[in-house]
């Protein structure tokens, strides 16, 4: 009996040792020095089941969050961790490593500013991207690699793969600020976040052409059309509704193949986190092999 006992026992301690073995992990406090910024950055990441256990690399979500939050939005309220075991558990989505950087320290968003003195977009493609991609397990090219993000980061994902459709399968703005509709509104804007900074006109144009989605779209090439999967996603009742349908119909216009889906909610938290799993099915569809 007791010999049985002591089988018991060691196999139910293994057991718990597995389960924690395989578990996801997510860390969110964590820095990557740079240079173009002057400064550490810092990220969180999560790490998809089995990462510990495993030699195998994965496919990468880049997830970005809005005005207001930093890299862990998506960890406390968005649920990240939650959400995607379910979706890769129920075989909803493949299993993936997820990076969400912080674009809220120092200047709030993904952009390099106009005078190119704040170069946000440079240091994400320059050094975060290859740091994360040496150090975690990553299959680090295109058909493995996507970009996602809410308000803001649905910005960020609208212009990081329409500036570089080469780096990105697959791209899921959600409820996104889709940038100045005219060189005014781009003026405007710029005035309002630092009134005490004069802009040349050669600045707010190149500004403009750089960070208006409408125009990015209008000017994508024909070769370029099906470069990048879109899965564009937007609450009914969100203020950033109008930008978004006008982005939807310049596309149709343009003949960019997109999935546009229009859901009841507004601009909030828990219509993100009801989009995930969605966004995590579709780069999925990219990353797994046929």
């Amino acid at each position: 009996m007791k010999k049985n006992f002591f089988f018991m026992a060691t196999a139910l301690l293994l057991a718990s040792h597995l389960l924690i073995a395989q578990s996801s992990k997510v860390f969110d406090n964590l820095t990557v020095p740079s240079k173009i910024l002057k400064s550490d950055r810092k990220f969180a990441i999560y790490l998809p089941p089995n990462y510990e256990t495993s030699q195998r690399a994965y496919p990468v979500l880049y997830l970005l969050h809005g005005a207001g939050d930093d890299q862990t939005g998506w960890v406390q309220f968005g649920e990240v961790q939650q959400i995607a075991d379910k979706a890769f558990e129920e075989g909803k989505a493949t299993p993936m490593i997820i990076v969400m950087p912080d674009a809220d320290t120092g200047q709030r968003g993904y952009a390099n500013d106009p005078k190119n003195e704040w170069r946000y977009e440079d240091f994400f493609f320059q050094e975060l991207m290859p740091y994360v991609e040496k150090t975690y397990r990553i299959k680090a090219n295109k058909k493995f690699r996507a970009v996602a993000g809410l308000s803001m980061g649905g910005g960020g994902s609208f212009t990081y793969a329409l500036h570089h459709p080469e780096f990105f399968s697959s791209a899921c703005p959600l409820s996104a600020a889709t940038g100045p509709l005219t060189l005014e509104d781009t003026k405007a804007n710029l005035k309002r976040a630092k009134p005490d900074v004069t802009y040349t006109d050669a600045e707010i144009e190149a500004y403009f052409k750089r960070q208006s989605v409408l125009e990015l779209v209008k000017n994508v090439p024909g070769d370029q059309k099906k470069a990048v999967r879109w899965y564009i996603d937007c609450g009914d009742d969100d203020f950033l509704y109008e930008g978004n349908g006008l982005v939807h119909i310049a596309m149709r216009k343009k003949e960019i193949p997109h999935e546009f889906r229009i859901y009841d909610g507004g601009h909030n938290w828990t219509y993100w986190r009801r989009a995930l799993p969605t966004v995590l099915g579709f780069v999925s569809d990219a990353f797994h092999q046929f």
